[in-house]
């Protein structure tokens, strides 16, 4: 249908198009002359009208009107005698020169074409008419020149009105054209797409109303049929709709089980909760798939006594420990049917936390900050109690004030950091990092520490890994890590820093060979205050802040931070960055 529309407008508008553009060009033509013949005529008549006025009055009295007339005219009058000698010359009124101008003058005058003849220069287009007058003894010649710019500035008009004018008809032509073709193809076109649509599925599909003339009957016949097809699937459509809706954009994890304990739907919320991909889930048994005993020991139960339940769990997730408040309840069809269960998941994470951190913040805050108050106000007391006559007890008070102070002060300054770093508007310098070059740099500030506990520090990076972050926020995350490394590692120990690239991520590994860390405190350390070894961390000045400024910078990348550690024998820390573009 299109090609045939197609092949008939093309054939029309190309026909059209032609006789307009023949018909432009003989009218263009056509006027171009008539205004030429024009132009001739007039310079004729004030060539001779200038001729009769040196026949009747003396050169020499009306030189200024010559000038005038010559000006007025936009004409240059040139007067020579007999000898062809110039005798008044009014001015160039065009891009020739004097010289040039009496040249083409007299090259005019010895072809005696009289009573009229014209001379075109090749640069610039001049009409030349020369008249001779009588007048006894000082007869000669009148020349008039006109430069043709008027004439080819009017003819650029003229073109330009018959292309808008004949450009316009054919676009109104062609509108005409295809609105006819329209009223007979169209209606057929349009039932064509529609029985496709319906083919597919889509019973939505209408034709549009209108006056379809003798294809009206073919349209009403379409849509009546589309309009049957959509009712009896409307219904059903509704339905799945609001169910599908409500299941995945629940606030809530949803887990759906059939009567043989098969997977069979997981909304988007539980995906996320549990990190868990639906091809590795769906129609596989509960079981084998979910990796938390007490949800598999939750749904057992209610399995064997078909009845509604409630728990609170606490589940480790990698590395976080998460809170749920889990609901399931048997689904009973017509006839007591069983038809499976339903488990909804409410992550209250955040709920606890916010309430561990009332009760925790003041407690560790005030604690944090009394150790170092309580020293320096005890040796203060003891100093003016008389202590600081002895020069050997003051150097030795005053150092420690000065280094319970700093961590006073440490401790203050790691709160803001952090406070900054959770606030919502808190943004990366971002640039392209050579994480070869952050490595050194952040090695280089513990080789004398590392070199006192006689411990080896190793860094390896591949040359040229670069990815887009923040160089100062990612040192400040190897700084932290490496100083826990150096703290908890023992003399003799070793501690190495390990750069390496996967298909989508730059890992970093920061390994020690110190004391470990117990697999339960694992979820934990990234915690604020918390410290596995609480004597050792605070007589090392340690805060108890460092790796949860080290979780948040690393999450502010785009990124995470695993942890693997058997106590006894060390602890690797890994941070995934993202590589760039992803």
């Amino acid at each position: 249908m299109n090609s045939f529309r197609t092949r008939l407008l093309f054939w029309l508008v190309t026909l059209i198009a032609t006789v307009l553009i023949a018909l432009g060009l003989l009218l263009g033509q056509l006027l171009k002359d008539f205004y030429a013949e024009t132009m001739n005529k007039r310079m004729e008549k004030e060539a001779q009208a200038l001729a009769i006025l040196l026949e009747n009055e003396p050169l020499e009295q009306i030189r200024a009107d010559l000038q005038e007339m010559g000006n007025e005219l936009s004409s240059r009058i040139t007067v020579l005698d007999k000898e062809e000698r110039v005798r008044f010359d009014s001015g160039r009124v065009a891009a020739i020169s004097d010289k040039d101008h009496e040249r083409i003058v007299r090259a005019i005058l010895r072809k005696k074409q009289f009573p009229r003849f014209s001379v075109i220069e090749k640069t610039n287009d001049v009409y030349y008419y020369i008249v001779p007058y009588e007048r006894g003894e000082r007869s000669g010649y009148v020349v008039l020149s006109t430069p043709t710019s008027s004439l080819q500035k009017v003819n650029e008009q003229i073109w330009g009105v018959l292309t808008s004018s004949l450009g316009m008809a054919l676009v109104v032509i062609i509108a005409l054209v295809w609105k006819i073709a329209n009223q007979y193809m169209k209606p057929i076109e349009e039932a064509t797409k529609v029985a496709f649509e319906l083919e597919k599925g889509n019973y939505a599909a209408r034709v549009p109303d209108g006056e379809y003339n003798e294809a009206g009957m073919l349209v009403r016949s379409i849509n009546r049929l589309a309009r049957h097809l959509q009712e009896m699937s409307r219904a059903r459509e509704i339905q799945t709709d609001r169910l599908h809706t409500l299941i995945e954009n629940v606030g809530s994890g949803l887990l759906f089980i059939d009567h043989r304990g098969h997977i069979s739907l997981i909304n988007r919320a539980f995906q996320t909760q549990f990190h868990l991909d639906p091809s590795d889930c769906l129609h596989r048994p509960y079981a084998d798939v979910l990796p938390h005993g007490d949800i598999v020991r939750f749904i057992d139960d209610i399995f064997i006594t078909e009845t509604t339940m409630r728990r609170h769990m606490r589940l480790t997730i990698g590395i976080e420990r998460k809170h749920f408040d889990v609901y399931g309840a048997p689904i009973i069809g017509t006839n007591a049917e069983w038809k499976g269960i339903v488990v909804v998941f409410h992550d209250i994470t955040e709920l606890k936390r916010l309430e561990q951190i009332r009760k925790d913040f003041v407690a560790n805050v005030s604690h944090e900050l009394k150790t170092p108050v309580t020293s320096i106000k005890g040796f203060a007391e003891t100093l003016l109690d008389g202590a600081m006559k002895d020069e050997a007890a003051l150097e030795h008070f005053l150092t420690i004030i000065l280094k319970e102070s700093e961590r006073l002060q440490t401790l203050v300054e790691e709160l803001l950091d952090l406070s900054k770093i959770e606030q919502h508007g808190f943004q990366l310098q971002l640039e392209d990092v050579d994480i070869a070059q952050v490595i050194a740099e952040a090695a280089a500030v513990f080789r004398q520490k590392a070199a006192e506990k006689q411990i080896d520090l190793h860094i390896e990076s591949p040359s040229g890994l670069v990815i887009r972050g923040d160089r100062n926020r990612m040192k400040q995350i190897l700084l932290n890590l490496l100083a826990n490394a150096i703290t908890y590692t023992p003399e003799h120990g070793r501690v190495a820093v390990e750069a390496e690239e996967t298909e989508k991520e730059v890992l970093i590994h920061v390994k020690d060979t110190g004391i470990g860390i117990e697999e339960k405190e694992i979820p934990r350390i990234f915690e604020r205050f918390y410290r596995v070894d609480k004597a050792r961390s605070r007589d090392s000045g340690g805060t108890g802040l460092g790796l949860s400024i080290v979780k948040h910078l690393v999450e502010a990348h785009h990124g995470y931070i695993t942890v693997a550690s058997k106590v006894g024998c060390g602890t690797v820390f890994t941070i995934h960055f993202p590589k760039p573009g992803r």
